[in-house]
């Protein structure tokens, strides 16, 4: 049996994983099952595939997700590096090519001579030192050894937009712009009146959806379906009432349609998929439905009349652990010290978490095996506060959580405009951790 450390899986988590044991000068086997098998939701066989959005998020620091990006760079992230190598226009937002993101992951990963990547499905636990980083469609053989070493393990639903040709959009009815003109106006918008809306809607509502597996049917919701709440399915939006959609991917505040200078009544955003701006991801449009129902609904959005879609949105199963009974804040078991766990399966909600949740496994696995101390980030980091939130023993109910101002504690002063709040809390928080690194 070899002495290094196994990471199981080539994603965001377990990429940034070896690579903070690669730092530190480490020998690690990177485990990936692809190409010799995929997951439902897979299609690339290059590390680092996003399978729902190609946006890692907001990059303002006055943010949650621009905070922790920057908490990220600060800790050598491999993901944040890449991502800015392959971004593509998305306005105040982190956007990156799918295809050249996975290539220069790979690409960084495969040339590291002190990671070995061994091809092929890992159904067992290991033994010694491990990272399991199997993300949301973990194997259903490792899932099962999870589940008997863990006594538990739990899942949800998530689901992905579809992708449409930007050559084949009505030009004539959608523009260019972001919402209250921050960055670039690189989001298409389609603007819908009252009436289109409503019969969009009704559309949506009576649409039919594909039919979910039988191991997936005894865990239904009240929507029909256990889902992550921040992923949510169109059609289940729809659903939970007149207006739900128009608070939340439809809403029209900070957008001017600059052919009547009014505001819409709904918005219906596109971001760039790809860094030629030739394919673009419907905003918010998670799905479930059959394909036939999604070219029939979606078409009567303004400006998609005749859209050619590259990719039709998927739904998939995520499988995630029970944390808090399970994991240290530094992402290894309670009861086994060498076994750590790192990204979606541990209940950090979206890329960059994911992501984030690898590099701390890393680093803690480094410090184990030098015979340093573990390292908790600052409870005022986004990064520490996840890591003390999917480790916390009072937490009945756990669910996914992604990174947001909320999770922090609050600043000593009083501050009332709540952009300059989350400036003031950032710039404490990497403070914080630039204090922290000082030492370590």
């Amino acid at each position: 049996m070899s002495d290094k450390v196994k990471v199981i899986g080539a994603g965001l988590a377990g990429c940034e994983a070896a690579w903070q044991l690669a730092r530190h000068g480490i020998e690690t086997e990177l485990y990936e099952m692809k190409p010799v098998r995929y997951s439902p939701a897979h299609k690339y066989q290059g590390f680092a595939e996003l399978v729902c959005s190609n946006s890692l998020k907001a990059e303002r620091i006055g943010s949650a997700a621009g905070m922790l990006k920057e908490e990220m760079r600060r800790l050598g992230s491999l993901i944040v590096e890449c991502a800015q190598e392959t971004r593509v226009s998305a306005g105040g937002a982190l956007a990156v090519d799918r295809k050249a993101f996975s290539d220069a992951v790979t690409a960084r990963i495969e040339s590291e001579p002190l990671i070995t990547v061994i091809e092929g499905e890992v159904s067992q636990i290991p033994e010694g030192d491990v990272i399991i980083a199997t993300g949301p469609l973990t194997s259903d053989a490792l899932a099962s050894s999870i589940r008997e070493f863990c006594g538990e393990y739990l899942y949800f639903h998530d689901a992905a937009a579809p992708i449409v040709t930007f050559e084949s959009l009505d030009k004539d009815k959608v523009f260019f712009a972001s919402r209250y003109g921050r960055g670039e106006a690189d989001y298409i918008n389609c603007p819908m009146d009252k009436d289109e809306y409503t019969a969009f809607r009704e559309a949506l509502v009576n649409a039919e959806s594909a039919p979910l597996k039988e191991f997936e049917k005894e865990h239904f919701g009240r929507d029909g379906f256990k889902v992550y709440e921040g992923c949510m399915p169109i059609e289940v939006l729809a659903k939970r009432g007149e207006d739900t959609m128009r608070f939340g991917p439809l809403k029209p505040v900070g957008i001017t349609d600059p052919r009547t200078g009014r505001r819409p009544y709904a918005v219906i955003q596109l971001r760039a998929e790809n860094s030629q701006g030739t394919m673009y991801n419907i905003v918010g449009f998670q799905t479930n439905l059959k394909f036939g129902e999604q070219k029939r609904v979606f078409s009567m959005i303004p400006g998609l009349e005749n859209a050619e879609f590259v990719r039709y949105g998927v739904m998939h199963r995520n499988t995630f652990i029970n944390s808090p009974g399970l994991l240290t804040p530094y992402f290894n078991m309670r009861q086994r010290e060498g076994l750590f766990f790192a990204g979606q399966i541990t209940g950090v909600e979206g890329y960059i978490e994911s992501a984030a949740s690898g590099i701390m496994a890393g680093l803690n696995m480094s410090r184990k095996l030098m015979g340093l101390g573990y390292v908790l980030l600052p409870e005022t980091t986004i990064i520490g506060a996840l890591s003390r939130y999917i480790s916390d023993l009072t937490v009945e109910k756990f669910q996914p959580m992604g990174c947001s101002m909320g999770l922090l504690p609050p600043l000593p002063e009083r501050i009332k405009d709540k952009q300059l709040r989350y400036e003031a809390a950032a710039e404490r928080g990497l403070r914080d951790l630039d204090s922290l690194l000082e030492t370590i």
